[in-house]
């Protein structure tokens, strides 16, 4: 019997900034490395502002390939019959437009996080894709990394017993007094602070091991933020926010936090359970090490387990594996990172957002 040839997925990239180059980058690297034989990757456009920006991007971080090509708007991405789908790597602002004009050229997207700025405007995506019958994910790449796949067996096999809280932390010291208004992290029309970039990343830690947890039977938490605000352009520069799991048969909680103006954590993740903790080491977008310690009847440490994971590239290109089997399957979404749990983050970030009395200016955002 022979080997079933592996499907090929044609990748567009939209925008030129350094996410989009890491990932494309991982694109490039052999899935055979990482033991992945059933998908291959394939980049075969670059959209950006102008040809010349898309063809040094192509130069600088896809070696050269001059069968790659280079085009000066992204609409011409979203219209090249050999691109079966786009990547969204634009500010956080611009991510619905970009993906909303995607989907209605009937390509299947993969939109970096924060998916949108805000629930409404997913919600509009998702009626969109699902109109357009085209596969939609947020590119969410910690929860498809080796080391996650491996935390959750852990997590949900009960052998640690229920979770009861989690700690997770992303920080970054922007050198904020330093960098002008306009960079990405101060520039509230670009959806900056320390939510909307950095959030994401502690909140998925919370809901791999409490909103996922067998336990909690998808069910959403009670929120409660915090802001504390930049004077420098009013964007949220350090944010808090609990998440509250109790009204299924989980009673546990998330405390997490972000700030832009500080180192991270490490570990950046603790959870504690009925049993035992987990410790994920930073960074915790992808971490390479946890370590699981082990609790005896009285509560004392009965065993310590160091849990490494390594591969080559950067960790992004799991999440794009993931597309290409979903679409391949004929499927519209993910079930490790759902449309419903992007959903979820969207309704907290809102909530946060307005608790903490940080609006984005108005026209930021295109649907409310």
């Amino acid at each position: 019997m022979g080997s079933v040839q592996p499907v090929t997925l044609r990748w567009g990239i939209i925008s030129t900034g350094g996410i989009a180059s890491a990932f494309s980058k991982d694109l490039l690297v052999d899935p055979k490395t990482r033991n992945v034989n059933d998908v291959v990757h394939q980049i075969v456009a670059v959209g950006s502002r102008s040809v010349d920006k898309a063809q040094q991007f192509i130069d600088t971080s896809l070696g050269g390939d001059k069968t790659l090509k280079a085009f000066g708007s992204y609409a011409e991405v979203y219209n090249d019959a050999d691109v079966d789908v786009i990547y969204v790597a634009t500010p956080h602002t611009y991510h619905y437009e970009n993906s909303l004009d995607a989907i209605k050229a009937k390509k299947h997207v993969l939109c970096e996080k924060p998916v949108t700025s805000n629930r409404a405007e997913l919600r509009s995506l998702l009626d969109a894709a699902k109109e357009n019958d085209v596969f939609f994910m947020e590119a969410m790449w910690t929860r498809f990394q080796p080391l996650s796949l491996e935390f959750k067996k852990i997590s949900d096999s009960g052998q640690l017993g229920l979770p009861i809280s989690v700690h997770a932390d992303l920080s970054g010291n922007f050198d904020i007094h330093n960098i002008p208004n306009t960079h990405r992290i101060l520039d509230p029309k670009l959806g900056g602070g320390a939510l909307l970039d950095l959030g994401p990343y502690p909140l998925v830690w919370a809901i791999m091991a409490l909103y996922e947890a067998p336990a909690n039977g998808a069910t959403n938490p009670t929120i409660t933020g915090s802001i504390l605000k930049t004077p420098i352009t009013g964007v949220d520069c350090n944010t808090s926010f609990t998440l509250n799991f109790s009204q299924s048969k989980l009673a546990a909680q998330a405390v997490l936090s972000c700030s832009i103006n500080t180192d991270a954590l490490d570990p950046g993740v603790t959870i504690r359970y009925e049993k035992g903790t987990i410790k994920i080491a930073s960074p915790i977008y992808v971490p390479k090490s946890f370590v699981v310690q082990y609790l005896d009847e009285h509560g004392a440490l009965a065993k310590e387990e160091k849990k490494f994971f390594e591969y080559v590239g950067r960790g992004m290109h799991f999440q794009a594996d993931e597309v290409a089997r979903c679409i391949r399957d004929g499927k519209k979404e993910s079930t490790l990172w759902s449309h419903e749990k992007s959903l979820l983050e969207m309704l907290i970030f809102d909530e946060v957002r307005k608790q903490g009395g940080y609006e984005l200016p108005p026209g930021v955002e295109k649907v409310v």
